[in-house]
């Protein structure tokens, strides 16, 4: 209820608001030509799939789509090679705005050839501190053993580098674990495991589809068995 004093005019419903002048619109880009080598593609999509697929019910997850922090600026940008907004469901958008929907949580830099240079990376780091990232997973496959696998943490308005043993450490933000494996073809890979030994490893789909095949399998047996 307005007190006795506030006689300030009140907007008649339904009636339009009235500006000095028209938005000066900002156009957000939703992609751009950037290459990349094939595995490169090979190592994103796995990760892409592998996270989508175990959190797609309860999280927005997104690979090389720009992430934008700045309404003022869409220079301010980045183009995570996998990241993940929880509180899903996943839905399909073209870009990322974290002025509509948050920061991610969780961001993924898989290096690749181009993206070698550690002033290139310094600069990168500094966007992720800017962007309100809360988890930063940067992975070489071709750097050596022991050096593959670093995580930024945001502790207050910082992002610091968690000392990580070996290759494998908590991923805070989905409460799961990094682990570096080899691959037939890629080489070093990166995934997820419900534990810290990687002996859990989160599927991919077609690693989800083979484990669901051999268990009707497993089921079908005993019920030929149970028959007799």
């Amino acid at each position: 209820m307005l007190g006795a004093q506030d006689r300030r005019p009140q907007p008649q419903r339904g009636a339009p608001l009235r500006h000095v002048r028209a938005p000066q619109g900002l156009y957000f880009p939703v992609e751009e030509t950037v290459p990349e080598s094939k595995r490169h593609l090979e190592l994103r999509t796995a990760l892409y799939l592998i996270v989508k697929l175990a959190f797609a019910d309860r999280a927005v997850v997104g690979s090389d789509q720009f992430v934008y922090w700045n309404a003022a600026d869409p220079r301010r940008r980045l183009a995570p090679d996998v990241f993940v907004r929880k509180g899903g469901p996943d839905r399909v958008f073209s870009s990322w705005k974290i002025w509509q929907w948050g920061a991610p949580e969780l961001a993924v830099e898989i290096v690749s050839e181009s993206e070698r240079p550690e002033l290139e990376w310094d600069e990168k780091l500094g966007r992720y501190r800017e962007a309100g990232i809360e988890e930063l997973v940067r992975f070489d496959p071709e750097a050596e053993p022991g050096a593959r696998l670093r995580v930024w943490d945001r502790l207050e308005a910082d992002l610091v580098e968690r000392v990580v043993e070996g290759e494998t450490t908590p991923c805070a933000a989905l409460e799961r674990w990094w682990v570096v494996r080899e691959h037939a073809e890629l080489g070093s890979v990166l995934r997820l495991a419900e534990d810290a030994a990687g002996e859990r490893l989160l599927p991919t789909p077609d690693e989800a589809r083979e484990r669901a095949e051999q268990r009707v399998a497993e089921l079908e047996a005993e019920l030929r068995n149970l028959r007799g």
